[in-house]
């Protein structure tokens, strides 16, 4: 595992650059589809292509730094709703800001500084995909529960107040600087000349990362909520998420559906929504069924103890933050 970690970290880049790779990690290798025991390094594609058809620079090798690699299909990996109005709301059901669709109340928990009763979910479920900076959001908010997609409305459905997030950084952003404004309208003077219809637009590459997709609001009341979640019961700690662990999870969309972790130390591009995409690092990947929604929910072992909170998926897989990094950078613990 050590080398498979070694390789990974030297090596993510340049794989991650590659054509038809949207992430890579590490997990168990698969021969002839079956699931061996050893460490490998995890190359997520969407879609498997003969290597006769890809270009040279495109292939995976068979190892990186003297790490094995497996291909898998994933798909495009996009951010992912119970949907009555529940009173008292419990982890699993329909929630979101007042700007967005639907996806899921995660779990009920409490701020380590003040103690106040606040509930979890993703920064795109609850603050909008906001970077904190760019007006799609703001401490205060109204979050209706069912979210505006399955009927909330503001005031009779309010159910919290968007209270703290983690700022979501795009994989790119138009600049701001003078310099790159000015660079900008001489470039575009010169292309109208020859180009009437074209627009030379610059953007900026972020070199920095994000590690979680999460947000907490405060409840109204706290007699409207309730941290049992349903077939899973109250949130037992904290666990570690290791390779081959089974895992569970209560979305708004799919219900309670359970799996395996397939891969951790993740880094991968996710399409947040229409206009914005991310890069993630660390993240969880596994083969525990969810659809759009399902964003925003608590994944648990078989001990009752969280491992993750679910922010999104393709076809085949699931895109989990690890629950003790969301824990510690909105400085929340469990009830």
């Amino acid at each position: 595992m050590d080398k498979c970690r070694k390789a990974l970290s030297a090596s993510k880049r340049s794989i991650l650059r590659k054509d038809n790779v949207v992430g890579v990690g590490i997990g168990n290798k698969t021969v002839k589809g079956v699931k061996t025991e050893e460490p490998s390094i995890i190359v997520f594609v969407t879609k498997k292509v003969d290597r006769k058809e890809l270009r040279a620079r495109s292939v995976i090798p068979g190892t990186v730094r003297n790490a094995k690699t497996d291909v898998v299909e994933i798909g495009e990996v996009k951010a992912l709703a119970a949907t009555d109005r529940i009173r008292p709301a419990y982890p699993g059901v329909s929630v979101g800001h007042y700007a967005i669709t639907a996806g899921t109340l995660g779990a009920v928990v409490k701020s380590k500084r003040n103690g106040d009763i606040l509930i979890l979910s993703n920064n795109h479920v609850l603050a909008n995909v906001t970077n904190g900076s760019d007006g799609r959001s703001k401490k205060g908010d109204p979050i209706l529960q069912p979210g505006p997609a399955d009927g909330g409305v503001m005031d009779t459905d309010t159910i919290a107040y968007l209270e703290d997030f983690v700022p979501i950084v795009k994989d790119s952003e138009v600049p701001t600087c003078p310099l790159a404004k000015g660079v900008t309208r001489l470039a575009n003077i010169f292309v109208k000349l020859i180009r009437p219809s074209y627009t030379i637009k610059m953007e900026r590459a972020n070199p920095s990362g994000n590690y979680v997709d999460a947000a907490v609001a405060k409840v109204k009341d706290s007699n409207q909520v309730t941290s049992q979640i349903p077939k899973i019961g109250e949130v037992k700690g904290v666990g570690e998420a290791n390779i081959g662990s089974n895992v569970g999870k209560l979305g708004r969309t799919s219900g309670f559906t359970s799996g395996t972790i397939e891969a951790v130390d993740v880094s991968l591009k996710v399409n947040m929504s229409e206009n914005i995409t991310a890069f993630f690092e660390g993240q969880i990947v596994s083969d525990i069924k969810s659809l759009p929604g399902d964003s925003g929910s608590l994944v648990t072992n078989e001990k009752g103890e969280a491992v993750g909170l679910l922010f999104a998926g393709s076809d085949t897989r699931t895109i989990i933050n690890p629950i003790q990094t969301v824990l510690d950078k909105l400085n929340i613990e469990f009830m």
